[in-house]
């Protein structure tokens, strides 16, 4: 029986990743359980298993543009330890990565093979992590991801629906555009992956389709039987943070269909099914 090890277990999407693998033998360890930048402690939790998933990540991004390092620790470092430790143990590696690997100067999806060009710190650490990942293991699959909401955390949707019982109206940015991504859809599409040995490589697990936070924002109050007409659009001069944020952060999904599989279904369709199975409540 395939054994397999998720880091950062305890995350939104490491929770989701356990609910898609349940009834398999799965070690699912938190940031209390495994201090990925320990490589020894991480040897000792990879030994034994055939595929590791590191959905462990430091995901403060503005954070990150004041302590790179501490962010480069676990984005880069622990990505490579994990991956090391894999191929030690002849296991496959998933490494959970980001849209931030991008500038987001782009008009139209981003493929697979784009070159990458972090412009924030914490996409930095990210790209720093999926290189030393393609290094260390030549099994891997390299999961980019974007806007992800889902049962286990605090995320933009949310928020949304907690601003919803309190404030009559408000504003969201309307010049940011990516993919809304269910953690629960994320979650079993890595499954997937797994099941089918697909070729190694690159694969971009977002929800189809696009819209911009103030779509998305609209589109979460409409799903849950609210009026989406309280939320105004706004422009990112509005919310100037330390981190600079991609204003076009659209995935490709050529990878799915060279590898025989079906991309993610549309995000509308993933978050009316995210709020009709109480993942946002």
């Amino acid at each position: 029986m395939t054994s397999y090890l998720i880091a950062g277990a305890s995350g939104m999407l490491g929770q989701d990743l356990q609910s898609a693998l349940s009834g398999r033998e799965v070690t699912a360890l938190g940031r209390t359980d495994l201090d990925v930048t320990d490589l020894e402690a991480v040897r000792a939790a990879v030994a034994g298993h055939d595929v590791v998933i590191n959905a462990a990540a430091y995901t403060r991004v503005d954070d990150a543009e004041s302590d790179e390092d501490a962010a480069n620790s676990v984005n880069a470092l622990g990505a490579e330890n994990l991956a090391v430790a894999a191929a030690e143990n002849g296991a496959t590696m998933v490494q959970i990565s980001t849209d931030y690997v991008f500038d987001g100067r782009a008009t139209t999806p981003y493929p697979e093979d784009s070159p990458l060009n972090p412009v924030s710190a914490y996409g930095r650490t990210k790209a720093a992590g999926e290189i030393a990942v393609a290094a260390a293991n030549p099994r891997h699959y390299i999961v980019r991801t974007a806007w992800l909401y889902g049962a286990g955390g605090g995320n933009f949707a949310r928020t949304m629906l907690a601003l919803a019982s309190s404030k009559p109206s408000w504003t969201v940015v309307d010049d940011q555009t990516g993919q809304p991504t269910w953690t629960g859809d994320l979650a079993r599409q890595i499954v997937r992956l797994l099941d089918a040995d697909a070729p190694a490589g690159v694969y971009h697990g977002t929800n189809s389709g696009s819209t911009t936070w103030f779509g998305f924002a609209r589109a979460v109050l409409a799903s849950a039987g609210l009026d989406p007409e309280r939320i105004h659009p706004t422009d990112s001069s509005q919310f100037v943070r330390p981190a600079p944020r991609p204003a076009y952060s659209v995935l490709g999904h050529d990878g799915w269909a060279r590898a025989g599989l079906e991309p993610m279904r549309p995000w509308r369709e993933a978050l009316q099914a995210a709020v009709d199975e109480g993942a946002l409540s």
